[in-house]
């Protein structure tokens, strides 16, 4: 049974770094191993093959004491986990619709207007720390959908907004290492109560920093970021109303 668990943990886990050719969305993949790793685990508990680990670090099977108070003990296992998830998700579903009542009003327009800068190693440079500070506010994942949002009205050419694209999730994920809501592994961290807000900070700051700090610098001398963009952001404007204007 031990294999079968572990069987089906591989088998989900390769079909969500497969999405794509799959064709199979992850979120999918991610709630069918759960099922089916929970229900195997309650195979093999009820036939006394698998002993079970609860949240207090205590190992029990059902051949080693009496069989209905543990199999309630099974029950509250499998709840406790199930209600840390429901935490995680409550949480990033409000944080979600902050950031989404922001966008309709064209809050993150603020962002794009503040961007005046032709030159690429300067914008790689302003994305990046945006990017590192705006991800422990609003999470790594969402900070990452804003600024490739804004990324796309500033650089025109695929081939390198790919480069920044890349470069601005290492930013967010740094980012987010260093506060208790910028990503979900130090949010699951912070509602049980392993780690506190400022020991957070102050511990991981220097180190999420170094971590934005030595690929941006090796980046800003690749051929990528080199030179100047093909149009800034008023000039592309001036260009729309130009194609707009009556007198054209």
């Amino acid at each position: 049974m031990t294999l079968a668990v572990v069987l089906a943990f591989l088998i989900g886990y390769l079909l969500i770094v497969f999405e794509h050719p799959v064709k199979i969305d992850k979120t999918v993949s991610a709630f069918a191993m759960g099922a089916i790793i929970w229900a195997l685990l309650a195979i093999g508990f009820h036939n006394g093959s698998v002993s079970i680990i609860n949240h207090h670090g205590e190992i029990f099977s059902l051949l080693s004491g009496d069989k209905e108070h543990l199999e309630e003990m099974f029950s509250g296992n499998l709840l406790h986990h199930l209600g840390t998830i429901a935490e995680i998700l409550v949480f990033l579903i409000g944080a979600m619709t902050i950031v989404e009542l922001i966008d309709i009003h064209h809050g993150f327009e603020v962002i794009k207007k503040l961007i005046k800068t032709q030159s690429k190693v300067k914008l790689l440079w302003i994305m990046g720390i945006i990017g590192f500070f705006l991800s422990a506010v609003i999470d790594n994942l969402t900070a990452t959908i804003v600024l490739i949002t804004v990324l796309r009205k500033l650089v025109d050419n695929p081939k390198e907004r790919m480069w920044y694209a890349g470069l601005i999730v290492i930013a967010a994920n740094a980012g987010g290492a260093w506060s208790p809501i910028g990503d979900v592994t130090t949010t699951m961290l912070w509602i049980q109560k392993k780690v506190s807000v400022l020991p957070l900070m102050e511990h991981l700051f220097l180190p999420s920093f170094i971590c934005i700090a030595v690929p941006f610098g090796i980046a800003s001398f690749l051929p990528a970021f080199k030179g100047n963009l093909n149009g800034s952001v008023d000039t592309q404007v001036k260009g729309e109303e130009s194609q707009t204007s009556p007198l054209m």
